[in-house]
């Protein structure tokens, strides 16, 4: 293989590789605590975007366990956005994990 041929194969991954963070940018994933009643969304890189509370997960006398299931949602959205990344960065790079991908 020329070093012609590997510059351009290495200029298509790194092409392939910024359309796949735009998508990212763009989508969406939620996750959730509780039962569901408080959910997160998150953008595919990493980004929070919302956070939904069902009122009855709103006991005045209870505030640390609705920051647990706050921080519980986050978290499970944050780790599906990761999942979804490593997929998709997967897909353009033939699995081959590089370096801050």
């Amino acid at each position: 293989m020329s070093m012609a041929n590997l510059q351009r194969m290495a200029m298509q991954m790194q092409q392939a590789m910024e359309r796949v963070k735009v998508e990212l940018a763009q989508s969406h994933v939620d996750g959730s605590a509780g039962g569901g009643v408080v959910k997160a969304v998150v953008t595919g890189d990493n980004q929070l975007v919302s956070v939904t509370i069902d009122p009855s997960a709103v006991d005045p006398s209870d505030v640390d366990m609705l920051q647990d299931l706050i921080v519980a949602a986050v978290n499970d959205a944050l780790r599906a956005a990761k999942e979804l990344g490593e997929t998709k960065m997967a897909a353009v790079t033939g699995g081959m994990r590089l370096p801050g991908m």
